[in-house]
């Protein structure tokens, strides 16, 4: 199948030439008719398979086909995002993919700036791509309008509709038309997540091209145990022994992707660090350094678990377990991509043991385990079974008649004997204040 098969116009085929797409993918084979075709859709797959191209092909056709120009602060085409990062390549993506037609695209985030967004949304824009927070901002303050709206995406779904964002989304979706086409795309989905879209869609189509809440089968998945004080010390050595080239490191805080960022710098390798409290173009520097190989070593915490497209990357380490079992799928994710092998390495201690279950239980793979020499753990991380459960140690069998006493005989031959050794010594009397015995 080709992607003229898939009911494509030219000046789409052309960019993808430009770009080296020579056949679509598993997702875009199904998607980009159904969304051709106008209808709402749910569709799963894996990370790294095209679900970008599986909407932006078919929404940039559609748009491109309207008979009127945008109106000022309008937009037809929404795609909302949950992290900055992920807002900018999807972003590149449409502006890539839409490189040959007359339209024009956005995208606005907080961390920047609100003004030049207000400035360019002026003239109206086809495709804004933005996150929930900053687009409601922009709102409010009549710099965007959504009278003209014809499409929305929620792209990485699982995290748009979790707890985290439900009121900015009830907010924006108070404010949008009822009449419109609604596209959820991502790489999970949980039953109470599908419970949510689906009473938000119209009949939608739902598309799963690979199993639920897997990885790509093309990154290699293990784990090596090590006790948490040790971790800087083990990721030093892998990289060393291993000769890593880049590698892409998933932190649990802010604060930790710095400490190991200076841990990094301090044995002169390049290392930057993604996470919150960063300012946006700074984030922004990093990343940039990072796909320009100028840095080696990427630290980030989950903000960048979804979002970061970079080609040929070799490995992926969870320096600290995600606390989300969804975002491990994510993480490792960025590895292995269009068709590329990958390997996601992650340094397990202890305390995790339960984050390892929760990840084996959702993927329904029991992860390989693999001591470095010389970094065994001397808290050993308790093994799962094939379900992902914690397997507990079996408990002792209780002593018949209460807890058995220590040093008694197992026959209890001479239990009432009196004990052999020195007589029994008598308690001195105490003094008192005045240094006479009490009690005498």
């Amino acid at each position: 199948m080709t992607f003229a098969s898939l009911g494509l116009a030219a000046p789409l085929l052309q960019a993808l030439e430009n770009l080296g797409y020579q056949t679509p993918t598993p997702i875009q084979k199904q998607a980009i008719p159904a969304v051709l075709a106008g209808r709402d859709l749910m569709a799963a797959a894996q990370t790294g398979t095209g679900k970008t191209a599986g909407f932006a092909l078919p929404v940039l056709q559609r748009l491109a086909g309207a008979a009127t120009p945008v109106g000022s602060n309008a937009v037809r085409a929404l795609v909302l995002t949950p992290t900055r990062e992920l807002a900018e390549q999807v972003h590149a993506s449409f502006q890539q993919y839409g490189q040959h037609l007359p339209l024009r695209t956005y995208a606005a985030y907080g961390g920047v700036s609100i003004n030049p967004q207000m400035m360019k949304l002026r003239k109206g824009v086809d495709v804004l791509v933005a996150t929930p927070g900053r687009l409601l901002d922009l709102y409010r303050q009549n710099a965007v309008k959504f009278g003209e709206l014809q499409t929305l995406i929620l792209d990485e779904a699982d995290r748009m509709l979790d707890l985290g964002f439900s009121r900015e989304l009830d907010a924006v979706f108070a404010a949008l038309p009822k009449q419109r086409q609604t596209l959820l795309f991502s790489a999970t989905f949980s039953d109470e997540i599908r419970s949510m879209a689906k009473a938000r869609l119209r009949d939608p189509l739902s598309i799963e091209v690979s199993p639920r809440n897997t990885a790509a089968s093309s990154v290699k998945q293990w784990v090596i145990p090590v006790d948490k004080k040790l971790k800087p010390e083990l990721f030093l050595h892998l990289l060393k022994d291993r000769r890593w080239g880049q590698v892409l490191v998933f932190v649990k805080t802010r604060k930790g992707a710095e400490l190991l960022v200076s841990t990094l710098q301090a044995k002169k390798i390049p290392a930057d660090a993604i996470h919150g409290d960063k300012p946006q173009p700074a984030r922004l520097r990093a990343l940039e350094a990072f796909k320009a190989g100028e840095v080696q070593i990427l630290v980030a915490t989950d903000v960048a678990a979804r979002g970061l497209d970079i080609d040929d990357l070799p490995q992926v380490v969870n320096f600290d377990l995600p606390i989300v079992a969804e975002d491990y799928i994510h993480r490792i994710g960025r590895t292995g991509r269009a068709g590329a092998t990958g390997e996601a390495i992650s340094l397990v201690c202890a305390d995790e043991a339960p984050l390892l279950a929760a990840i084996e239980t959702l993927t329904k793979k029991t992860l390989e385990r693999e001591e470095e020499p010389g970094f065994e753990p001397d808290h050993r991380v308790p093994m799962t079974n094939g379900a992902g459960q914690l397997v507990k140690k079996p408990k002792k069998p209780k002593v018949a008649g209460g807890r058995k006493p220590k040093n008694v005989p197992g026959n209890w031959v001479g239990f009432d004997a009196p004990a052999a050794g020195p007589a029994r010594r008598t308690a001195k009397p105490v003094a008192n204040a005045a240094g006479k015995p009490r009690g005498r």
